[in-house]
């Protein structure tokens, strides 16, 4: 497994079956469509039961992108059962009641398809890219996997061992775990500075009666959010959901997660050998909801979204200190983070570290100018259109306004409020969020 930084989300690690059953009577289908402009169409369709189905169809494609989303990650466990959301989600793959795990396997990779599943801070989902001819056989699997695995102890034994490897991986991957370690420290034993993976021991004392009682408490439909984007009909699509999710007990959503305390500052280290120091800046940021998220997003763009960037031009061209450097920014439900990563050896730390505290200062004082401010617009409204060519990241768009309980928004809504960031907004974001005295500096490496 190789962690995302931006979104501290585990690796899509699975491949991926089939069937179809009758509509439930029960099923309110009241669908409520929203147009937001060509060649968008989104609709979307609660069940009387709470799940939440979404679909986007793009003309022009053969191909369907779908997914199922559980309220469910690891800021929602305990310390004791740390990392328990990402073995059930390694967990239904070994078999359901239907099929083997080669059987799911074989199942869409046999029709040209894949099948991922990931497992975050605030959710467990489950994906699959097919054909549109093979949308069915891939809801079909899918519907599999979340409602009716086996979780057996046997099974447990064995994938234990497999999620043990992936923790020593971690371990063994330094420009992971050091963003595994400042998170830890910055959230200061806050949830959401937990391990996603658990740890050794909380996975070594799991036991397969503790996951089936997990299943049966979040995989309920209040917590289900079912989706496809692509070559998709709503209608259609919604009575294939109902067949298989319609009668799901209602259950209770998961509780959110609660308001950190003030995130940790000043600097930390961690000895490891190596042959590099990784440097973590970072510090906490406004959840997934609120209005300046998008001139944080601009402001992180600015500072290392790419090779013109400040820090890329500065402390990689200018200085030569560092081979990788980039800014991060993670959103959740009620808080959210942002910071910068260098990697360099340890005789240059303190050098590659000086030259990030300076452009964190100057951002934090100076804000973006004018020029500068409508330049990094248009590279980010260009990144984003770009990327809403695929229909995975069609998808997870989707899915993203499902799960924080927000409006969906179109893209041309969505360019809309890059637009509507000003100067003002951005000198009032820099203030607080790039002032590096407001940051953690956690160091990872030798000696020296």
């Amino acid at each position: 497994m190789r962690l995302r930084p931006a979104g501290s989300l585990t690796r899509a690690e699975r491949r991926g079956g089939h069937g179809r059953a009758s509509v439930p009577s029960t099923i309110s289908s009241s669908a409520v469509t929203m147009s937001v402009g060509a060649p968008e169409a989104m609709r979307e369709t609660r069940f009387a039961n709470g799940v939440h189905v979404l679909t986007e169809r793009i003309p022009g494609v053969r191909s369907t992108a779908v997914g199922v989303w559980v309220r469910q990650g690891s800021a929602h466990e305990s310390h004791d059962d740390s990392g328990i959301s990402h073995v059930l989600e390694h967990m239904v793959f070994k078999g359901t009641r239907r099929r083997s795990a080669l059987e799911i396997a074989d199942a869409l990779e046999a029709l040209g398809g894949s099948l991922d599943a990931y497992t975050s801070r605030e959710h467990t989902s489950y994906q699959a890219r097919v054909l549109d001819e093979h949308l069915p056989v891939a809801l079909d699997v899918l519907a599999d996997l979340v409602l009716a695995p086996r979780l057996e102890q046997a099974d447990l034994e064995l994938e234990r061992e497999v999620i043990l490897e992936e923790i020593a991986q971690v371990e063994d991957t330094p420009d992971d775990l050091v963003f595994e370690l400042h998170a830890e420290q910055l959230w200061r034993g806050h949830p959401y500075g937990r391990s996603i993976l658990g740890s050794k021991e909380s996975v070594s004392d799991m036991r397969a009666d503790t996951l089936r009682a997990l299943h049966a408490d979040r995989y309920v439909a209040n917590n289900l959010v079912v989706a496809a984007a692509g070559s998709v009909d709503h209608d259609d699509f919604v009575e294939r959901v109902a067949a298989y999710f319609g009668s799901v007990p209602a259950g209770e959503r998961t509780p959110l997660v609660e308001l950190p305390p003030a995130s940790a500052r000043g600097v930390a280290n961690v000895t490891r050998s190596g042959s590099q120091t990784h440097i973590v800046f970072g510090t906490e940021a406004p959840g997934h909801a609120h209005p300046d998220r998008h001139a944080l997003i601009l402001l992180s763009a600015a500072l290392g979204g790419g090779m013109s960037s400040r820090l890329f031009q500065r402390v990689r061209e200018e200085l030569g200190l560092c081979y990788s450097v980039f800014t991060y920014q993670s959103f959740y439900r009620t808080a959210g983070l942002t910071g910068v990563y260098v990697g360099t050896r340890p005789a240059t730390a303190d050098d590659a570290a000086e030259a990030v505290r300076e452009e964190l200062d100057r951002a934090a004082r100076d804000g973006l100018s004018a020029d500068d401010l409508q330049r990094i617009k248009q590279q980010v409204k260009g990144q984003v259109m770009l990327s809403l060519e695929s229909t995975g990241a069609r998808l997870h768009r989707l899915a993203s306004s499902a799960l924080h309980d927000e409006p969906f928004v179109g893209l041309d809504g969505l360019l809309g409020r890059i637009d509507a960031v000003t100067e003002d907004d951005v000198r009032r974001v820099a203030a607080r969020s790039f002032d590096p005295s407001k940051h953690l500096e956690l160091r990872l490496g030798p000696d020296h």
